[in-house]
């Protein structure tokens, strides 16, 4: 089932779709020929850029609003084939200074959309992006999909309460739900104003900046790093195989990078880049998970979607993107 294609002429929602998993994920459907409306609250600092949707606004309908209004989701949902839920509050580090605003996005807004479904469209497919930080500290690699829940952060504390919900919706409502749970993406068209999300963007901003990238520690935790093409491709694929209802699956490469090769290959493809080494920060180290290495056999399985792009290749594109388009982001 991952032949795209069967989006052809499909009715599709993406919440948080102007962010960059979500406009890499609609634009691919437009290619497809579907019908797709994204919505996006567009919160400063966070990743909703309607240059993400550049060449596409004209094929699409793009909506402002925030999932927290439950009366409007209410009218979004009405009619949707699928659903791709991809709106949430997503800096680790900011959900512990401010869980009551994570809390409020990243549960209340998913509860909504599923009493929204629940009570207007039942047959619509969702998928829930959760994140890898479900697992928290890692007791083995790779980490397959029964790993214990060691959360270090209220963001992975609300993102498994989340993921709870969609399960709860489908076994007790009925709702074809499926969570997929993403390493760690990285690609075109993430915000890039700070460094509250992807790293191996942010290090990007840096380098193309001429500015040092830091390293505390030895930098030798290894991570699956993720490119969001892959991402779009291996959530739009668990849409479509119906035996993903009611389940959850790692989303990743399958490959463990150490920290330090990564900045590397990004001080590599921007010359003249210094790395710098430092002790690990006291708010940070308490969330450090050690090495992540997602175990993806089950989504492999599952929908006979595979990661195609390489780290090496995936910086190399992103790097070119943004030096093409750096005004549009920061």
């Amino acid at each position: 089932m991952n032949d795209l294609t069967y989006f052809r002429d499909a009715r599709v929602l993406i919440t948080g779709g102007a962010g960059m998993i979500g406009s890499t994920i609609a634009r691919l459907l437009v290619e497809q020929g579907a019908e797709v409306t994204v919505v996006d609250a567009m919160l400063p600092t966070y990743g909703g850029n309607r240059f993400n949707l550049h060449g596409i606004m004209d094929k699409i309908v793009f909506v402002k609003g925030d999932i927290r209004n439950l009366d409007r989701v209410k009218q979004w949902v009405d009619g949707a084939d699928y659903v791709f839920s991809l709106a949430a509050q997503v800096s680790y580090v900011d959900s512990n200074h401010d869980p009551l605003l994570d809390l409020d996005i990243n549960c209340r807004g998913h509860l909504n959309l599923l009493l929204a479904l629940s009570q207007i469209n039942r047959r619509a497919k969702v998928v829930f992006t959760s994140s890898r930080f479900v697992y928290g500290s890692i007791e083995y690699n790779p980490v397959d999909e029964e790993h214990d829940f060691n959360c270090l952060s209220i963001y992975g504390i609300h993102k498994l309460a989340g993921e709870k919900y969609y399960r709860f919706y489908h076994d007790a409502h009925g709702l074809d739900t499926v969570s997929v749970r993403l390493t760690n993406p990285y690609g075109p068209r993430q915000q890039m104003k700070h460094s509250k999300y992807g790293i191996v963007n942010w290090f990007i901003r840096l380098a193309l900046e001429g500015k040092p990238l830091t390293v505390f520690g030895e930098g030798k935790q290894k991570r699956d790093y993720i490119f969001v093409e892959d991402v779009a491709e291996g959530i739009m694929s668990v849409a479509l195989a119906p035996e993903t209802a009611g389940q959850v699956y790692n989303l990743g490469t399958g490959v463990g990078t150490p920290f330090i090769d990564m900045v590397h290959l990004v001080a590599k493809n921007i010359p003249g880049t210094e790395v710098q080494y430092l002790p690990w920060p006291r708010d940070r180290y308490f969330v450090e998970t050690g090495d992540f290495i997602a175990d993806i056999s089950k989504i492999t399985a599952a929908t006979d979607w595979a990661p195609r792009v390489s780290l090496p290749e995936g910086i190399e594109k992103t790097i070119a993107y943004y030096r093409q388009h750096r005004e549009q982001y920061w």
